[in-house]
């Protein structure tokens, strides 16, 4: 899958504002600061796609980004920061909420945690979430390389033992700086929109 294009994003609060082509899209959910904007810039092959921000949460809107013309990754708020106040909170929770419920071509989510510490309680709460409304999920493991190799199983054993992977839900190890993951995960986007086992 060579990424040949990605458009502006189609910024959107509510569900008129979706797009309405219908194609496939992929949700990329997290606490903030996992680093959603490096996965993005590294999976889209961009190196300015979804900007860093020194302040986390500063995302508030759903954005789309349509890739090749032929399907959306989906950016939304991160979870989970102490300064955000229980107004924002549960502006997130119905903004996400509305999307899960009603968008019929969402193919999966990715959904980020930090490789380096055990999951949080917003982390199972939010794939409990998503496996309420029955979605797939693909967990993403950032960070990896902040980890020794001889130290990764011991880590990767702990979100195992922490979050009940459902059947047919995968996790994947990623680092947006050595780009473990990056082809595993552009492989399944591939699959699923143009039916490719490779990339």
């Amino acid at each position: 899958m060579k990424i040949n294009d990605v458009e502006e994003p189609i910024i959107a609060v509510r569900r008129s504002q979706y797009p309405t082509d219908e194609k496939p899209e992929f949700l990329l959910l997290g606490r903030s600061n996992v680093g959603k904007s490096s996965f993005t810039n590294s999976i889209m092959e961009r190196k300015n796609l979804a900007r860093i921000s020194s302040k986390p949460g500063k995302t508030q809107t759903i954005n789309f980004y349509k890739v090749n013309n032929d399907f959306y990754l989906v950016d939304v708020p991160g979870y989970g920061y102490t300064s955000s106040g229980k107004q924002d909170q549960k502006k997130f929770g119905m903004m996400i909420e509305e999307y899960l419920s009603e968008r019929e071509n969402l193919n999966q989510v990715f959904m980020l945690i930090d490789f380096r510490h055990k999951p949080t309680e917003d982390d199972l709460l939010m794939y409990n979430f998503l496996k309420f409304h029955g979605v797939k999920v693909t967990l993403i493991a950032t960070k990896v390389d902040k980890v020794g190799s001889s130290q990764r199983e011991k880590y990767r054993k702990q979100i195992i033992d922490n979050i009940d992977l459902a059947i047919g839900d995968d996790l994947v190890l990623f680092s947006s700086k050595t780009k473990l993951g990056k082809k595993e995960i552009q492989s399944i986007i591939a699959k699923e929109v143009y039916g490719e086992d490779t990339i």
